[in-house]
């Protein structure tokens, strides 16, 4: 479907330049936006490489178990399948944990890990409410250290890298309380049906 979307694009974008005679414009932009699109592109690896390693060090090391245990007592309250049947507690800890600490991309392999392992238990084709509410944590997560835009705002030269830390507290908190709340109180309707 993007590919398509995209080609639309594309297609209109070519359209208008020859219309209006902007050819020279759209080549430049194309070649602009090429070579920003891969900086930008190296600048995030290098960061995601860094955070992707430290989480599986974290892993390796038995801090996750660690950590699952500090989070347990607020993670029982939204996963109480999981964690009283004792499925996927520490690939649901690293994967929130992982979107704590702002590395989404991380986090993605850690949540396809922790969905796969709460779907052995299930023997339903339809997801549990724990499924559901970790596919909304990893989407609406609070951001303790929002690493993804603090490595954007420095690969283009941001003067202040830091001031967006609060605001991204306060919008992320915020959106993973509403999505939670949400998927449960959705989740107790569809059990009630």
């Amino acid at each position: 479907m993007i590919g398509k979307i995209f080609s639309v694009i594309a297609f209109i974008s070519f359209l208008i330049a020859c219309i209006t005679n902007n050819m020279e414009s759209l080549c430049q932009g194309i070649i602009d936006g090429a070579s920003k699109s891969v900086s930008v592109t190296f600048s995030l690896m290098g960061m995601m490489a860094l955070w992707s390693g430290i989480m599986n060090v974290l892993k390796e090391s038995g801090c996750i178990k660690i950590l699952s245990k500090v989070l347990s007592p607020i993670l029982k309250k939204i996963f109480p399948d999981s964690f009283s049947k004792g499925v996927a507690k520490e690939e649901i800890t690293a994967c929130v944990s992982a979107n704590l600490l702002g590395i989404s991309n991380a986090a993605t392999p850690l949540g396809i890990k922790a969905m796969k392992e709460l779907s052995k238990n299930s023997t339903d084709t339809i997801a549990s409410n724990d499924m559901v509410t970790l596919c909304v944590m990893g989407c609406a997560c609070f951001n303790l250290v929002p690493t993804t835009v603090l490595a954007l705002r420095t690969a283009h030269g941001a003067q202040i890298t830091y001031e967006i830390i609060v605001p991204v507290w306060i919008c992320s908190g915020a959106c993973m309380i509403f999505a939670v709340l949400l998927s449960k109180l959705l989740g107790r309707r569809n059990d009630n049906s």
